[in-house]
């Protein structure tokens, strides 16, 4: 191989993933094409759109910043892998009732990261919700139904009303 290759070995939703993969190589391009995780979506490619929002080590990343050998040793999370295990299931739920999902496009980084908010108790109110999603581009629904869908989930994970 040559020097533009690098071997990696990176958990991928849980599973253990060893590729040679191209220097150049974009975190979202490898999960999309050498993985078939296309549930992270590619966007602006320029990490404003929030399309391609996967988690490293625990934490959001923009997918088309990040290249897939800076993922050596780190735990890759994708839309796929946190709603396989349950994870999201009541934010899927609340974005289907509310009609948050419109052409889906958006709905993985949006999902991903209105879940990074509620697992750290900031959702309080709807300010803090739309603050934090503000990084992740919708074109179809104007935010209100995402910001009543994880403004929900949030109530109801606190213990409060629907």
């Amino acid at each position: 191989m040559s020097e533009r290759f690098h071997f990696i070995t990176v958990t991928v939703n849980g599973e253990e993933i060893r590729e040679h993969v191209d220097a150049r190589k974009t975190l979202v391009d490898f999960l999309r094409e050498d993985l078939a995780l296309t549930g992270t979506h590619v966007g602006c490619e320029h990490g404003v759109c929030g399309a391609c929002t996967v988690r490293v080590d625990g934490e959001i990343v923009r997918g088309c910043l990040m290249l897939a050998v800076q993922c050596d040793g780190a735990r890759v999370d994708t839309i796929e892998g946190v709603s396989d295990q349950g994870e999201i299931t009541d934010l899927q739920q609340a974005f289907a009732e509310r009609n948050a999902l419109q052409c889906g496009f958006c709905t993985p980084g949006m999902l991903l990261t209105a879940q990074e908010l509620l697992a750290t108790g900031g959702a309080s109110d709807r300010a803090q919700i739309r603050e934090h999603l503000s990084g992740n581009y919708c074109r179809c629904t104007g935010y209100h139904a995402i910001v009543d869908a994880v403004e929900a989930v949030a109530k109801r994970r606190a213990g409060g009303a629907k």
